[in-house]
């Protein structure tokens, strides 16, 4: 488990943001996704101050600073200018005030600007830091979109993972998010995101054939960049009807990671049985599922409505005996 390390350049370069002072300053790291709308700094409080925030300047901000003197603004800008801050942020175009650009240059730290709002600008910081800064886990393990639903294949060494995920790629059915290593980090409390390691981007290693590239092979639909992880597939050796596998499926087991937990199906791989098949199946069974249909509940139903039936004619047989 790990956490990407995030600079100011990196800020940059993935949200709409423009460099007004401190191009020799894009380095600082940003430790964090919370951005500060210093209100309460701009009168002077800085008890609860958190320095290690980008700190966001938007209309509000700006239009208190105009009734500070010189002096005044100068000492609360400098108090802002923390050794720790990464970088000061101005929204809506607006005017960058002298004192600003005075403290920001003493404590090397950049200024950005934006013609985007506060809300929006917010928005977009919050998204990329929240992704970046999340919590990270490496699993071995496939991952593939089926049908749109984000896939993870996992089981032993050697157990046919990649050479199934393959052949539904092949079919039209799925595409490549990540081969041997699935980068996994933590979108919100419900939802996990997982992407290939950048070196790996697009490579599938194929046991007897070596590394292809799935999207040169097969073209650019054939791959994806990440994928939300809905359903785990974990393929295991054994045989249907050991004390292990239940015919019907164990609806009742998850996998967590990073302390969410997804849906998992254990599926045994036997000799003769097309695995790339059953992956395609369960991935439409769980969208179904989702969707509010169930074949085992209509199993039961219908076995229920049997059962009834048979009862009854039992009944109607009794009374004429």
């Amino acid at each position: 488990m790990g956490q990407k390390t995030v600079t100011v350049k990196d800020l940059v370069a993935n949200t709409r943001l423009t460099i007004v002072a401190g191009h020799e300053y894009l380095d600082r790291v940003i430790t964090t996704a919370d951005i500060s709308r210093p209100g309460l700094e701009m009168t002077g409080y800085f008890t609860y101050y958190a320095p290690e925030r980008v700190q966001l300047l938007g209309i509000t901000e700006t239009s208190f600073s105009d009734r500070m003197s010189h002096d005044e603004l100068l000492m609360v800008y400098r108090k802002m200018a923390d050794e720790q801050t990464p970088a000061f942020v101005v929204s809506t175009n607006l005017p960058i005030a002298e004192e600003l650009k005075q403290a920001a240059n003493e404590a090397h730290i950049p200024i950005l600007n934006t013609r985007l709002t506060s809300s929006q600008i917010l928005s977009n910081m919050t998204y990329y830091l929240g992704g970046e800064l999340a919590p990270r886990q490496s699993v071995h393990g496939v991952l593939i979109d089926v049908h749109g639903l984000g896939v993870l294949i996992t089981g032993d060494a050697g157990i046919g993972k990649t050479e199934s995920a393959l052949e539904l790629i092949q079919q039209g059915k799925a595409r490549l998010v990540a081969d041997d290593r699935v980068d996994i980090h933590q979108e919100d409390e419900q939802r996990l995101i997982g992407q290939p390691a950048e070196v790996l981007q697009n490579l599938m290693e194929v046991r007897g054939v070596g590394i292809i590239d799935v999207q040169q092979v097969y073209g650019a639909v054939s791959v994806r960049s990440h994928a939300s992880i809905m359903l785990n597939i974990h393929l295991s050796n054994g045989k249907i009807g050991e004390a292990n596998f239940d015919r019907l499926g164990n609806e009742n087991d998850d996998l967590e990671i990073l302390g969410v937990k997804i849906k998992k199906m254990v599926v045994p791989v036997t000799p003769g049985r097309n695995t790339a098949s059953v992956i395609d199946a369960a991935a439409v069974k769980f969208r179904t599922q989702n969707m509010g249909y169930d074949a085992l509940v209509t199993l039961q139903n219908r076995m229920d409505q049997a059962m009834k039936e048979n009862e009854k004619e039992d009944e109607e047989a009794s009374k004429h005996d």
